[in-house]
């Protein structure tokens, strides 16, 4: 049983220790805020994108940092997820990609508006939030699949690794679909398959008509429309050839027809 005097020190001292440890972790967690939060990033144009993202209340559909609204995205690591090219046509012409299904308002911003959004999302996206956003829980899974191996064993041998050409980057086709082992951050989310073994499902001709209007073959799907928009004619048929070209059936070389050897003429019996 404590004394009157000892509860009083007992309070007092075990007030002040634990006022010491969190006087000391408020501090230390301080000091790791500039590297925490990458503050020498923080580019005039990561703070003009910031003031954008504000003056235009992206909150109020988007979450960010898992803060605001829930209606739209969240955007915490949408550079990683999507891609600088994909988030700049989008912003662009926010229909364009999804007609008649996004809701996301057209704000007209310039090209250096546009800039600036996506250098303050890209600054959000390296900020160490201690494992925040946590990854979708199948897309490792989906990601390692890649062409199930009773696919491969029926069908015929494993598609051709080659390099993956730029186009797959700057129409953000792996932003989705996951290709010789690279990108597909968002496919676990929407369904997009990888595309090494695309040849097995579609022929050519088929391949560049789904690609040029998704929508009209199946509504609804999550396949943006890309043609026009971020893919040309001439772009759409390097994605055509590259995807086929992953066939090793079709990349077989065909062993040319063996040249029959002349029989020697018979030898002349002198008479």
């Amino acid at each position: 049983m404590l004394t009157k005097l000892q509860a009083k020190v007992f309070f007092l001292g075990g007030t002040a220790v634990f006022f010491g440890i969190f006087l000391v972790l408020s501090i230390d967690t301080h000091l790791k805020v500039p590297d925490q939060t990458k503050e020498k990033n923080l580019t005039p144009a990561v703070i003009a994108g910031k003031h954008i993202w504000e003056q235009n209340n992206c909150m109020g559909c988007h979450t960010l940092f898992g803060e605001g609204a829930y209606y739209a995205p969240e955007l915490t690591k949408v550079v990683e997820r999507r891609g600088k090219e994909w988030i700049r046509i989008f912003i662009k012409n926010p229909a364009a990609m999804f007609p008649g299904q996004r809701k996301m308002v057209q704000y007209n911003f310039n090209d250096e508006q546009i800039e600036q959004v996506i250098a303050f999302l890209e600054w959000c996206g390296n900020v160490d939030l201690n494992g925040f956003p946590a990854k979708p829980p199948l897309r490792d899974a989906l990601q390692a699949m890649g062409t199930p191996t009773a696919a491969i064993a029926s069908t015929g041998p494993a598609p051709l690794k080659k390099p993956v050409p730029a186009i797959f980057t700057t129409a953000s086709c792996i932003g989705c679909h996951q290709i010789q082992g690279q990108g597909g951050a968002a496919g676990a989310l929407i369904g997009a398959p990888p595309l090494d073994d695309v040849f097995r499902r579609y022929d050519r001709e088929k391949l560049i008509t789904w690609v040029k209007d998704p929508q009209k073959i199946k509504p609804g799907t999550k396949m943006p429309s890309l043609y026009g928009v971020a893919v040309n004619e001439a772009q759409l048929n390097e994605i055509a050839d590259y995807l086929m070209s992953l066939n090793p059936a079709a990349a077989a070389p065909t062993a040319p027809a063996p040249v029959p050897t002349p029989s020697p003429a018979p030898a002349v019996q002198p008479k």
